[in-house]
């Protein structure tokens, strides 16, 4: 959404917002509210969008439905299997990294007693050693080895041509997540966010932001 500034303010969009007029409308918009800078003909046309059969209203449609019938009722493994039910995908992709190969198998698991089709791509499928793209020995996690790239256009390329359904995403990297979801023709969805350190609970860090992870506080940090 677009950016709003208060003339001689500085503004960060909605996370600048304490008030989230936007949901009940019980409160009011602040001035900078991207709500107030979208014009009718552009909303219109969006919401447009979510009616109807096209593929774009039938995800907007199943996702409301899902969270208004099982809010707080299902673990996000029972949703993701709830909204491929109300989109018709019968076939999913799982694409997944090498590190989380045993939550992938136990996911499509369930997927298949539910009656689904799982189809599963491994991060490092093509084995192909990170030297091939200018990748340096001194950048390796094991140096001195093969050490195969992670390959999240080829992961996608594959379920294209599986003709998955609906593609879900099993911890892929930072980066790596997001050239799969450029190049994957199905719809994808995330059920494992990778962070290595947190137990693939990267908002743990938020969390303890007062107290343990003050450092995210730390201006001029060169990462």
């Amino acid at each position: 959404m677009t950016k709003v500034n208060t003339p001689g303010e500085e503004h960060s969009g909605c996370s600048d917002c304490g008030l989230l007029n936007c949901y009940r409308q019980d409160r009011r918009f602040p001035d900078f509210c991207p709500t107030e800078a979208v014009g009718s003909e552009e909303l219109d046309s969006v919401t447009g969008q979510y009616r109807g059969e096209t593929l774009d209203a039938r995800i907007a449609r199943a996702s409301a439905e899902v969270e208004g019938t099982y809010y707080g009722k299902l673990t996000r493994v029972e949703e993701i299997i709830a909204f491929a039910n109300r989109i018709g995908a019968k076939k999913i992709g799982l694409a997944t990294c090498i590190g989380l190969s045993e939550e992938s198998r136990i996911f499509a698991r369930v997927l298949t007693i539910n009656d689904l089709e799982p189809y599963s791509v491994i991060c490092k499928v093509g084995s192909v050693d990170k030297s091939e793209i200018g990748i340096g020995e001194n950048l390796k996690i094991q140096k001195g080895s093969h050490e195969s790239l992670c390959n999240p256009i080829l992961q996608a390329k594959l379920l294209n041509q599986e003709q998955t359904e609906l593609n879900v995403i099993i911890g892929l990297c930072v980066g790596h997540d997001s050239l799969f979801m450029k190049y994957s023709d199905a719809p994808v969805t995330t059920l494992i966010t990778k962070d290595r350190l947190l137990g693939h609970n990267p908002a743990a860090a938020l969390y303890t932001s007062g107290f343990y992870y003050k450092r995210l506080f730390t201006a001029g940090r060169k990462l």
